[in-house]
């Protein structure tokens, strides 16, 4: 009963919401289309911030909500469902928030989360560098001390929103001749400093919300290391496993939403092979549900892994799926992608960003299988 009436007060919310002034924000933003109506809906989430419906699951005394997990999943189903635009602050709101709130120091706190929680601060992640992206324990971006001030001098590649953050979360080697996961640190760096130099990379789908980023002598305060000087690697995989937390519900609304849109477009006497292609994407979706529920809850840990590559095989089989449905249409675009081949070329990355299938695998097999380690240089 309590669910029932907590999802018909946000469905409530987000219709009334979405009828006015953000009316025109349904179904923009989002991966490869990150550039749509950015401002608006940098507005947007002001506004949901207003009405107390950003960081749900934070505690109270952090600026939060403290929802339970079973209201926090309901918020992200019928945030989906409703069309709503995609969120432009979320590195900050499910990825850096959590963490500074589990290994920050008080005074980090007070000076990160406000800002976050009133989207007046955007984020990006700096883990990614040319030579080190699946294999993050090789990132060679270094910081010295300088006084009161850490140095940062190095390259950062695939950073999501780059261009528009304020600020970065940066793994970088502050121990200088160490090696793999020792010596690195967690900084928190401002990305508005002479210092910081962002180029937009181009991708498959003609847009460009990844980039490359360059510090060269970038400075940041000596306080703005999350946990020790020396223990990044820990803070960044906890980073990580928040990633992969109750907002995936809210992904997977959007994936059923993709997969009604083909299912209509094949039609229901399509090709026998294709309706089954699209029986199977129909279990995986519920599959992948399963999982995330049965995950929810516990500390963020090495089964996060299980998500992340269940998922993309998946999202990147339905961008397949979508350009068979369409036959040859799907070669063409007079006018500019439509969504199916969109879906189909930025789906491409699912399976490389946030960590390769190739990594997830090796976490499953070594953390939680117990399976020998692999061989490294």
């Amino acid at each position: 009963m309590r669910e029932e009436s907590f999802r018909r007060e946000v469905r409530d919310w987000l219709s009334t919401a979405l009828s006015g002034e953000f009316e025109g924000l349904r179904g923009l933003g989002g991966p490869g289309r990150e550039h749509e109506e950015f401002d608006r809906r940098v507005a947007w989430d002001r506004h949901l911030a207003a009405a107390g419906w950003t960081c749900l699951g934070w505690p109270v005394e952090h600026g939060g909500k403290a929802l339970p997990l079973d209201q926090q999943v309901v918020f992200h189903e019928e945030y989906a469902r409703s069309g709503a635009p995609a969120r432009v602050s979320h590195l900050g709101e499910e990825l850096l928030g959590p963490t500074v709130i589990a290994f920050g120091t008080p005074e980090q706190r007070r000076r990160f989360l406000p800002p976050i929680a009133r989207v007046e601060e955007l984020w990006c992640q700096g883990y990614s560098e040319p030579g080190a992206g699946s294999d993050l324990a090789s990132v060679g971006t270094s910081a010295v001390l300088d006084g009161d001030e850490w140095v940062i001098t190095g390259q950062k590649v695939w950073t999501s929103l780059a261009h528009v953050a304020d600020w970065c979360f940066a793994l970088v080697r502050t121990e200088p001749g160490s090696k793999r996961h020792r010596g690195l640190s967690y900084l928190l760096v401002p990305m508005r400093q002479a210092g910081v130099e962002v180029r937009p990379i181009q991708q498959l789908t003609g847009t460009s919300e990844f980039n490359e980023v360059f510090f060269d002598g970038a400075r940041t305060a000596r306080g703005n290391v999350i946990g020790e000087v020396g223990d990044g690697w820990r803070i960044a995989m906890a980073t990580l496993g928040f990633e992969r937390g109750v907002a995936t519900l809210g992904q997977q609304v959007g994936f059923r939403r993709q997969w009604d849109g083909i299912a209509a477009l094949a039609g229901p006497d399509c090709d026998p092979v294709l309706r089954d292609r699209l029986t199977r994407a129909w279990i995986g979706l519920h599959v992948m549900r399963s999982h995330a529920l049965r995950t929810l809850g516990g500390p963020p840990g090495p089964e996060a892994s299980v998500t992340k590559l269940f998922w993309a095989g998946w999202h990147r089989s339905l961008g397949e799926l979508a350009v068979d449905v369409l036959g040859a249409r799907s070669m063409v675009a007079p006018d500019g992608l439509d969504e199916w081949q969109r879906l189909f070329l930025f789906s491409r990355a699912d399976t490389i960003y946030g960590g390769s299938d190739e990594v997830q695998r090796n976490v499953i097999a070594e953390r939680i299988l117990g399976l020998p380690k692999e061989t490294r240089p």
